[in-house]
């Protein structure tokens, strides 16, 4: 009787169905085989499936694979101009003959020479200083190059000038290239105490270009020493009567007469312009070329002008 009983609960299976039948091997003891248990505790539990390469973060993939080419595409956009002397090719733009034409070389009386502006004076005639215009041509092709490498990194231009005559002009200047100018009244603390000022979040330019570096015969611009304390880069031109300490790259030269005004504007304005142009050639080829194709080589030829 032990026996029939161990034999009618058993052919129950653990789960509650008729495994009699499904199961031969099954003895009446109610003990199963090893090897019948570690088989059907296989196919009882389910194996864990693992998610195949398309699934694995094919959401996600896409998404950071457009963030490294777009990151990627940038770097080498911005990179591309840092591997050429003149990339913007702004040596074209200017001479020593065209700066003499537009008396550049015309400085101020001896007596308001200031002492730090002696290195660049060639001498003096007639009791007026004369610059050297050898000079003039290196320190301006400097602030050139350095104008265009801001602006093509899209960075914020403020045109700078506190002499009346021109105030139109620099704006004028200013809105051909879609940078700023400020030719009125500069108050001090207008740069140190911006988010007081101007409102939290205000964001300060990148650069400053000075048409004229004083307020009048002898007091500096406000704007230079507070540029100066934020650690803002400036391009300045700077008279025989100017102190070029505070000034980042200095460009020694006649800021009083309109031809050469107009000719430091004209400058300025070309090559903002065009390095602005060159930005959107240089994306625009990059994204042509993919990936593949702009890796390891250069949009096009840097000598061709980018306007």
């Amino acid at each position: 009787m032990r026996g029939l009983e161990s034999s009618g609960t058993n052919t129950q299976g653990p789960a509650g169905g008729d495994n009699k039948a499904s199961l031969p091997g099954v003895a009446v003891t109610g003990v199963w085989p090893r090897s019948l248990r570690l088989r059907v505790l296989q196919t009882a539990t389910p194996s864990p499936t693992r998610p195949s390469s398309r699934t694995l973060g094919s959401a996600a993939a896409p998404a950071l694979s457009q963030s490294e080419d777009s990151g990627g595409l940038q770097d080498r956009v911005l990179s591309e101009p840092l591997k050429h002397s003149d990339f913007f090719n702004l040596k074209e733009l200017f001479s020593v003959r065209s700066l003499f034409d537009a008396r550049v070389h015309l400085g101020h009386k001896t007596g308001c020479r200031h002492r730090f502006m002696e290195p660049y004076i060639f001498g003096s005639r007639l009791g007026q200083d004369i610059i050297d215009l050898e000079q003039t041509a290196e320190h301006l092709q400097l602030a050139l190059n350095f104008t265009a490498h801001v602006a093509y990194r899209k960075g914020i231009i403020l045109f700078v000038s506190r002499n009346r005559q021109f105030s139109h002009l620099i704006e004028s200047t200013a809105r051909d290239c879609g940078e700023y100018a400020h030719t009125r009244y500069f108050k001090g603390g207008l740069l140190t105490n911006a988010p007081l000022l101007l409102g939290p979040g205000v964001r300060l330019p990148d650069l400053l270009i000075f048409l004229n570096t004083l307020n009048n015969v002898f007091e500096p611009h406000a704007a230079v020493r507070d540029a100066a304390k934020m650690n803002i880069p400036t391009v300045g031109v700077v008279d025989t009567n100017c102190n070029p300490c505070l000034i980042t790259y200095p460009v020694p030269g006649n800021d009083d007469s309109p031809p050469s005004v107009q000719l430091f504007c004209r400058l300025f304005r070309t090559a903002i312009s065009r390095a602005k142009a060159k930005r959107q050639q240089v994306e625009a080829l990059y994204r042509l070329q993919g990936p593949e194709g702009a890796e390891g080589r250069g949009p096009a030829d840097p000598s061709t002008p980018g306007t």
